[in-house]
């Protein structure tokens, strides 16, 4: 296989209610694993969101409410999905954007904990774009040869990217074919320090809001000198709970 594994490659999807991470929830999940001896392990679920799947989302991925009222909701899935993820180093087509960050949330709602900081992330999106700039089936068009014609089903979708991204490693010889260095090519270590993106690090590594009145100020500094304020925005519905997670513990380290 064109591209070096040190341990598998899981490359997965989601299709969803919306785009609200913490407020929409997963509908379908599909996850492919890339063995580092070529061989690829295969898993999808329908997952009940417990919540109206609304007829926009519904006209991009096909889902309706009838399709999920018998499958099983987060909670019960949650297990099976973590071992299929760990291990592994990361992939999706706007994962680290979208995929990563939702799936995080969505687990740690259902009270489950993923640690990604020792994954490598590769985004094939990200790669696509720095060569192309375009979408999933415009990539499968200019790589693959073919149409995409099982868009926004997220097996069709985590296959699709998974041939891209191994198109990718063929078509582009200065692209790495290590997990590592396309990590850092796709920018990985540049992920916040919660999975929704709400918080960012400073210079030196502090945790800091990346908006509001106080952007840009450690966490920190912002308890200190305006506890109030922190408690308050620990109590905004939109904020997601893991996002919240962070704030609290860095808050509880300095007594707050």
């Amino acid at each position: 296989m064109i591209l070096n594994l040190e341990q598998p490659l899981a490359v997965f999807d989601l299709e969803t209610t919306g785009v609200r991470i913490g407020q929409d929830r997963i509908v379908q999940i599909a996850i492919v694993r890339l063995m580092p001896d070529g061989s690829r392990d295969r898993w999808q679920s329908l997952v009940n969101p417990e919540m109206h799947i609304p007829a926009e989302a519904t006209a991009v991925h096909g889902i309706t409410d009838a399709d999920v009222a018998d499958a099983p909701v987060m909670g019960e899935i949650a297990e099976a999905v973590l071992d299929r993820l760990k291990g592994c180093d990361l992939c999706g087509f706007n994962v680290l954007r979208f995929d990563l960050p939702f799936l995080s949330e969505e687990l740690f709602r259902a009270g489950f904990s993923w640690d990604t900081t020792a994954a490598r992330v590769i985004d094939a999106l990200r790669i696509f774009h720095h060569y192309e700039r375009r979408d999933l089936s415009a990539a499968a068009r200019f790589y693959l040869g073919r149409d995409h014609s099982g868009a926004h089903d997220a097996l069709a979708d985590t296959e699709a990217t998974a041939d891209v991204l191994l198109a990718q490693l063929a078509h582009y010889p200065d692209l790495p074919k290590d997990t590592a260095a396309l990590g850092d090519f796709c920018g990985d270590r540049k992920r916040s320090p919660d999975a929704a993106g709400k918080l960012q690090f400073d210079e030196q590594g502090g945790i800091c809001l990346a908006f509001g009145k106080y952007k840009g100020w450690p966490i920190e500094n912002i308890g200190r000198n305006d506890p109030g304020y922190m408690q308050w925005l620990m109590t905004k519905a939109e904020l997601p709970g893991s996002t919240v997670a962070v704030m609290k513990e860095v808050l509880a380290n300095i007594g707050v």
